[in-house]
């Protein structure tokens, strides 16, 4: 099945509920399923029009907004593949993910159609079409308008490939990650589960493919007038605002993104009435975000989803159904808990051994292999909705491993579960220390250390063959008794503790620990014990 019919049904069951509400030229506006659909038609009339064919790829430059869905929705219908890859990057990465799967379009922003000026390799494009302003050498998406709208979709197969995105490439070249409309089927049954989504509800959401399942489940989504590339950074009284006017009864958003919300409430006096759910995801959620923010939606159900790129979602945590004492652990250095694996999803823990491939497994050789409960290791995962492999097979063999012919995927994290069934978070394997004190991961620490007052982050890494903490603090600047953390560390072997203006994260979520970043800058820090 196309991906596209599930999204065209709602044209009819819900044709006058709004589908997306955004803000165009600086005016709010919602768009209805039946607009939704119809501008889709058009678009994929253009499309045709302008030659292409099932299976070609189309690179999109185009930020959350209604028309980001209505191209999804025209390229899905057409059987092309949806190809995307942040924009802000370097010219470098653009062309390096351009060569390993050749777009035949491009559609864009004026502004990012100008990025043609520095990449070759979107030069090279055949078609390029400019959403917004007129770009010469571009087609205008305007042209839709005078169409008539195309009403087929394309009949797709399970391995039907329909949504291409690529890896930073930070540590090398780029991976790419090809979704199948059946891949999408599957990943939307799960999410549809994990998620409680339910029709004609609103949704603030501020994750791209998170809006894609509300399209398909029949939900009204709400994208923020925010800087959603840099979520720990957003204006929160522009997010508030529309909270207030559009009173979402769920909100979908990373941890950092919340902790902007509940920052500016705190200082407010303000609370958010309408939340009934709230979905936290994309980076690790400290039990103070989930305490904080609880403050400001006394009312609202808070869930912990843990997933990645390659699987999404693995696991989750509703903190309704936890006591005090769940808490406990994490405090005391064994990690953050992300719940019971969805039943989508098969789940263990193996060895530890990063960085090295692994051999393929019979039944009986995996069994064996596999951890037992409350012992640290690799978090595994298979299933419908986890990514068999990566483009070609480039970056499998770090990746995915067999057992008996059936895919699994490494997903770099490590892990427990304990004697209920939970999966508790250690951290990247790639923050593990290792030295001649044992093994220590990175969340044994962070989720400590981030319980203390006047500590917005924290990373512990190993530098010079010490074991050293690093800490981001508050914008208050509240003075840090610093005793009870240094007596905190004592059986974690951490010598030193480092104060830094900003600790480098990730640029998606603005949550996770970008560790060769954190090396590059502890030579310049002062050390304060």
């Amino acid at each position: 099945m196309n991906i596209a019919t599930i999204l065209q049904k709602h044209a009819t069951t819900h044709s006058e509920q709004g589908a997306i509400i955004d803000t165009y030229r600086r005016q709010k506006r919602t768009t209805t399923f039946a607009e939704l659909e119809k501008s889709a038609g058009l678009a994929a009339s253009l499309l045709r029009q302008k030659g292409l064919k099932a299976g070609d790829a189309v690179l999109v430059f185009y930020p959350m907004s209604a028309e980001l869905y209505i191209t999804l929705a025209a390229l899905f219908r057409l059987g092309l593949i949806a190809m995307f890859l942040d924009p802000s990057v370097s010219k470098d990465h653009i062309n390096n993910c351009c060569s390993l799967y050749s777009p035949k379009a491009l559609i864009a922003s004026s502004r990012a159609n100008l990025l043609q000026l520095q990449s070759s390799a979107l030069r090279r494009i055949p078609l390029k079409i400019a959403i917004g302003c007129p770009v010469p050498g571009t087609v205008s998406w305007n042209q839709i308008q005078n169409l008539t709208p195309d009403e087929e979709i394309y009949p797709c197969i399970p391995d039907t490939p329909a949504l291409l995105t690529f890896t930073s490439g930070s540590t090398g070249k780029p991976k790419a990650a090809l979704r199948t409309h059946g891949f999408l089927l599957a990943q939307h049954q799960a999410l549809v589960s994990t998620l409680q989504l339910q029709p004609k509800q609103i949704s603030l959401t501020t994750l791209p493919i998170f809006v894609l399942a509300n399209l398909a489940s029949g939900l009204t989504s709400l994208i923020p007038n925010v800087d959603l590339k840099r979520p720990g950074e957003i204006k929160p009284k522009n997010a508030i605002a529309e909270i207030e006017t559009h009173k979402p009864q769920r909100a979908v958003a990373s941890p950092a993104f919340f902790e902007r919300i509940t920052e500016y409430c705190q200082k407010h006096d303000l609370t958010l009435p309408s939340l009934e759910k709230i979905f936290l995801g994309g980076a690790p959620v400290m039990p103070r975000t989930v305490t904080q923010l609880q403050k400001i939606v006394p009312q609202a159900e808070i869930t912990i989803v843990y997933g990645s790129t390659e699987a999404e979602p693995i696991s989750h945590v509703s903190y309704k159904n936890t006591q005090p004492e769940d808490f406990a652990p994490t405090l005391a250095g064994n990690g953050l808990l992300v719940g019971k694996p969805v039943p989508e999803i098969q789940l263990r823990i193996l060895p530890d051994h990063w960085g090295e491939p692994i051999e393929p497994y019979t039944d009986q050789e995996f069994i064996a292999a596999c951890l037992p409960e409350n012992t640290p290791g690799e978090i595994v995962v298979s299933g419908e909705h986890v990514l068999p492999s990566y483009l070609y097979g480039y970056g499998n063999e770090e990746t995915k491993f067999t057992v008996n012919n059936t895919s699994w995927h490494r997903t770099g994290d490590a892990g427990y579960i304990d004697e209920q069934g939970n999966l508790w978070l250690l951290g990247r394997c790639i923050g593990c220390i290792n030295d001649i004190y044992g093994s220590l991961y990175p969340l044994a620490v962070e989720g400590i250390i981030q319980n203390y007052p006047g500590i917005h982050r924290s990373a512990v890494t190993l530098h010079n063959q010490e074991r050293i903490l690093v800490v981001e603090l508050n914008e208050s600047n509240s003075p840090i008794d610093w005793i009870p953390i240094q007596e905190s560390l004592t059986k974690m072997h951490i010598t030193k503790i480092k104060i830094f203006k900003k600790i480098p994260v990730d640029k998606r979520h603005n949550g996770k620990i970008d560790y060769p970043a954190l090396q590059n800058l502890l030579h310049t820090t002062q050390i304060i014990m």
